[in-house]
């Protein structure tokens, strides 16, 4: 059976470290022929900075290629309902698509953002899971309403920033911070998934219980705690949360009960710009890391003291991604170490 890596809830703790194990090799000795021979096909239906980079790099590093695929521009739109008539811009059916490529790939990623209509249609991750199904080679994630990715590069900078694999009993607050306009709900339900899943003491620090995140995360961060032996709790308590934490990670997402209705949310929204991790907040911590997955609003989402403190992981887990996702793409094409 065709193994693919679109969530980390799929994945046991060990078999995670395995993949963060081998890319700390990767890192230490980059050039390896691991995927000589081998293609992947990333396909983008949304714009990338890093990810497109690190899956290229790593591809290359590897001996491998990869060809990007972006659908409706340089590549033809794709239909994902079942039984429709094809009669709008889409040419070509996902069923057809995935199976194509699959014939000429040995894995295929994929990177597909929420359309902010309707979160009942959105959490369905229909895009992907549609490649998974008909696709006959790995897929990955590479950010849908997850990004697992991003949670095996941030695990990856805070064992290297620990100088240990065992994070257990680590306080770290995951925080919403302000933003102009509501983003992805992805980087904090995966951070939720991979800080309980390493046994951390997890606090979701967040305006107010509209910002909560989908239950089926809050779920899973609750189940992963209590079999790592960590904690999970919603706290509105901005000096409370803060106090005495050793990992602090910021990010931005839109309330889920007014999704499709922006408008409505954003006063709320406004009104929260005190959010941000400033140095005032950080003082309150045990000297705490302060991570991002990035792009991010300097002195909008975090300060510049902030970003620019010898705490910040903001460069180490963006380059993370890189050798992670090489560790990652050797495993599923059955070359890794």
């Amino acid at each position: 059976m065709t193994r693919h890596f679109i969530t980390t809830q799929d994945w046991s703790y060990d078999e995670l470290g395995a993949i963060l194990d081998h890319a700390a090799e990767l890192k230490a000795d980059p050039l390896q022929p691991l995927l000589a021979g081998k293609t992947i096909a990333l396909v983008f239906f949304n714009p990338s900075l890093r990810t497109r980079t690190s899956f290229e790099v790593g591809a290359w590093q590897m001996g491998g290629h990869a060809v990007v695929l972006e659908p409706g521009k340089a590549a033809w739109p794709i239909e994902f309902e079942v039984g429709t008539v094809m009669d709008d811009v889409a040419e070509e059916h996902v069923r057809e698509a995935a199976r194509v490529l699959s014939r000429y790939c040995d894995l295929i990623a994929v990177r597909c953002f929420p359309k902010f209509q309707d979160w009942s249609v959105d959490r369905q991750d229909t895009v992907i899971r549609a490649f998974a199904q008909h696709a006959d080679v790995p897929v990955v994630n590479m950010e849908t309403i997850s990004h697992p990715c991003q949670e095996l590069a941030h695990l990856m900078a805070l064992r290297e920033h620990f100088g240990t694999c065992d994070l257990k009993g680590k306080k770290y607050v995951l925080t919403w911070t302000y933003h102009p306009k509501p983003l992805n709900t992805a980087v904090a339900n995966s951070a939720a998934m991979i800080a309980t899943k390493a046994g951390m003491d997890v606090t979701l620090l967040c305006p107010d219980e509209r910002y909560r995140l989908d239950e089926r995360y809050m779920d899973y961060a609750a189940s992963n705690a209590a079999e790592s032996g960590g904690s999970f709790a919603v706290s509105h308590d901005i000096d409370a949360a803060y106090s005495g934490a050793d990992v602090v990670y910021a990010k931005s997402w839109g309330a889920l009960p007014f999704f499709g209705k922006w408008e409505e949310e954003k006063p709320i929204r406004d009104a929260n710009k005190h959010f941000i991790v400033d140095e005032r907040k950080m003082g309150l911590t045990n000297n705490a890391a302060f991570s991002h997955c990035l792009p991010a609003r300097r002195n909008i989402k975090a300060t510049d003291a902030v970003m620019d403190s010898p705490n910040s992981l903001i460069i180490e887990e963006a380059e993370n991604r890189l050798h992670v996702q090489k560790a990652l793409m050797a495993a599923l094409a059955g070359s890794g170490g």
